[in-house]
């Protein structure tokens, strides 16, 4: 079996494309650099789609790994055929070759094993071929020291029908099939925990069943976390009347005494081996079906949040809030670099408002602040109160931050390396400042799992929701692009080509040198050389610099190609950027070359339109109901602002300014149905919701959204 073949067999992609697109991945190419320059190469595929193709050549290459391995050991044990081996060689996925392996699988010493040991398969065959009407006189003759008598003889040579049985594909692939349409998954609470504090978490799942094929991604993980937990006990059933029914069919064949041996064989392979193996397959199956789910979830969550609106370069005092310890003040300056830091104590238990009051004001004259940034933590409403209530503040925006993840940050060693002379309180309200600035620059230095966006984030395949969300983090980093001089170095190491190691060394050869006055002079940095400048040069831009096409995603190789289009045009290439009338007035196919195409022109254009542009939308100051403080404040039927903080597949969560979160159930986003929630709302948008049920032992809140 080729590669491209078997991409093009589970994908709607030319083989050309294929084709192409693995030869740039072979040659070190990455995604968002073969997605943006390279769409004349690829027919134009997106990021999703050169994805798609590198997960099922990872795929291919894991099976043929395996096929090398399974030939290898059916070599050793010499038995080998030309057709066994060309069934394994035509094998497309890795059930399939497991299945063609498994008779020849070295297993612990078996039942069957012992049988055959002890002189029983001929008489194994023969109660198979259905043709003899007296066992118990064929039986007698194979008694031994071994076998004590003729139903010793009868039960061993049932355990090695049983094996042969378990071992046939056509048989596993029938209970697959049943197993995948009909089976059920049910849970029952363990009887001696029901009453624990903890085990009302999983109270709905106290006595629950469901197909398996149906359950949501959600409530499979929830289950599996309940029974991981020790308080329910999970369990996959099916009508096996049902099953054993099609097996009878396919195996026998009399009504002899054979086959009634046959049907013992069958009922015990059934319940010994076939069904304790498949529903552990079907179990994981969907557990991988459901991790597959929620990492879709988280990842769809971290794109909006690392491109959540940025203020921009303002001049920031940020406040991590608290009570009895204070609240942590720093001031920014528009690059995020640290101005100043101080404690103030305006909330319980000093109460201390009038010196916290002059301090602030003091600070935002003296540093000339132009936005205030506090952290959604404890004392945060408080805060905000104290804040808005001073005089000098009033002429500012002031936003309130999603600060989960910020104590993981202000621990951890880029905070370390980045202010070495603060304290871990300090690092915690930077980070809070610097989020306002700009989110994706800051969040790139947290470990997302820890952001507070997932949806079972910890119980899924936490291999796999690291290579995903790496994925996300170099998408949105390269889609906004990296101004150079000014990035830290864990944005820098998510840039297409450049990676931790580099990073580090741009921003040494930085402080050292100075700024970067041109793209080519990233080429001086040490151990960049041309296939990482080719990788990265497009996605990094340079402010302000010599070459006004260094800040844009123009990609160098087509400076020339700019340069002649300028010339043609009698203008000069900073007299062209920005100049919507002579851009598109631009007849494309009179540049189309082997190396540049229609897409690449067009996005040339595009760029030169507004060069640099962000994608992202600006931030928007908010307010949460000055009323609501806590649970208890809530009455049903208010209607309040909120901000969204996560999103699941069944409904999202809101921030309403309290402690809790209430949830929006899909059902309650909209009046009409909803196939996708994200069509409807997005991280950290503002809405409007309404309350509809208050649960005060359980602390939770259902909402409804009205806007």
């Amino acid at each position: 079996m080729q590669l491209i073949p078997y991409i093009s067999s589970q994908t709607s992609f030319s083989e050309k494309s294929i084709q192409n697109t693995v030869e740039l991945l072979n040659e070190d190419c990455t995604i968002p650099f073969i997605a943006r320059y390279r769409k004349e190469r690829t027919g134009n595929l997106d990021e999703v789609e050169i994805g798609e193709i590198v997960a099922l050549k990872e795929a291919f290459e894991t099976l043929e790994k395996r096929k090398v391995t399974i030939l290898k050991a059916l070599e050793e044990q010499e038995v080998l055929t030309n057709e066994l081996k060309t069934k394994i060689e035509n094998a497309k996925d890795l059930t399939t070759l497991e299945d063609i392996y498994l008779p020849y699988k070295k297993k612990r010493k078996t039942k069957a094993e012992t049988a055959r040991n002890n002189g029983l398969e001929p008489l194994a065959k023969i109660i198979m071929s259905q043709r003899n009407d007296d066992l118990d006189f064929v039986a007698a003759k194979y008694i031994n020291e071994n076998v004590a008598d003729v139903d010793k003889a009868l039960e061993g040579a049932r355990h090695i029908i049983a094996e042969w049985i378990n071992e046939r594909t056509d048989i596993r692939n029938l209970i697959r099939r049943e197993l995948e349409r009909f089976s059920t998954i049910t849970t029952k609470v363990v009887k001696t925990k029901k009453e624990e504090e903890n085990a009302q978490k999983f109270k709905d799942y106290f006595d629950w069943s469901e197909n398996l094929s149906r359950i949501p991604s959600h409530r499979l993980l929830a289950i599996l976390r309940g029974e991981k937990e020790g308080y329910i006990r999970v369990k996959i059933e099916i009508d096996d009347d049902r099953v054993l029914e099609k097996v009878d069919r396919k195996l026998i064949r009399s009504n002899n005494e054979c086959g009634a041996e046959i049907q013992l064989a069958i009922d015990d392979s059934y319940k010994r081996l076939l069904l304790p193996s498949l529903t552990t397959e079907a179990m994981n199956l969907a557990k991988e079906k459901a991790d597959e789910a929620a990492i879709t979830v988280f990842k769809k969550n971290l794109e909006q949040l690392l491109l959540g609106a940025p203020l921009g370069e303002k001049r920031i005092l940020a406040i991590d809030p608290g009570y009895r310890t204070g609240c942590k003040v720093v001031c920014l300056d528009a690059q995020g670099a640290l101005l100043h830091n101080t404690a103030i104590y305006p909330n319980a238990p000093q109460h201390n408002t009038a010196e916290a009051g002059h301090t602030i004001e003091h600070l935002i004259k003296k540093y000339a602040i132009e936005a205030i940034s506090i952290g959604n933590g404890t004392a945060s409403r408080e805060t905000e109160r104290f804040v808005k209530s001073l005089p000098t503040a009033k002429g500012l925006e002031i936003f309130v931050v999603n600060e989960a993840g910020a104590s993981i940050y202000s621990a951890s060693k880029i905070a370390r390396d980045e202010f070495p002379k603060q304290d871990v309180t300090v690092r915690g309200a930077i980070s809070i400042g610097r989020r306002l600035a700009d989110p994706l620059a800051e969040l790139v230095k947290i470990d997302p799992k820890s952001i507070g966006v997932g949806q079972y984030q910890h119980d899924v395949d936490q291999n796999q929701l690291k290579k995903s969300l790496d994925t996300i983090v170099a998408h949105c980093v390269n889609k906004v692009g990296v101004n150079i001089n000014t990035a830290s170095a864990s944005l820098l190491s998510h840039v297409s080509g450049i990676g931790p190691k580099l990073a580090e060394n741009i921003v040494n050869h930085r402080n050292q040198h100075g700024v970067f006055k041109t793209r080519t002079d990233i080429k001086k940095v040490a151990r960049l050389g041309g296939k990482a400048f080719e990788q990265s040069a497009g996605f990094l831009r340079i402010k302000k610099g010599d070459n006004p096409l260094d800040d844009s995603s123009v990609h160098p190789e087509s400076y020339s190609l700019v340069k002649s289009i300028a010339k043609d045009l009698k203008l000069n290439t900073s007299d062209l950027i920005g100049n919507s009338k002579e851009l598109k007035a631009i007849k494309l196919d009179k540049y189309v070359t082997d190396k540049f195409g229609l897409p690449t022109l067009k996005d040339i254009v595009k760029e030169l339109e507004k060069p640099g542009l962000d994608p992202r939308e600006k931030a928007k100051a908010f307010s949460f109901d000055e009323h609501v403080k806590t649970i208890d404040d809530l009455k049903i039927g208010m209607i309040l602002p909120g901000i969204v903080n996560n999103i699941t597949n069944f409904g999202c969560f809101v921030d309403i300014g309290i402690k809790e979160s209430g949830l929006v159930h899909i059902s309650n986003l909209s009046d009409s149905f909803v196939d996708d929630i994200n069509k409807i709302v997005s991280l950290q948008q503002q809405v409007q919701v309404k309350v509809l049920e208050i649960d005060l032992a359980r602390k939770r809140i259902q909402l409804k959204k009205v806007s």
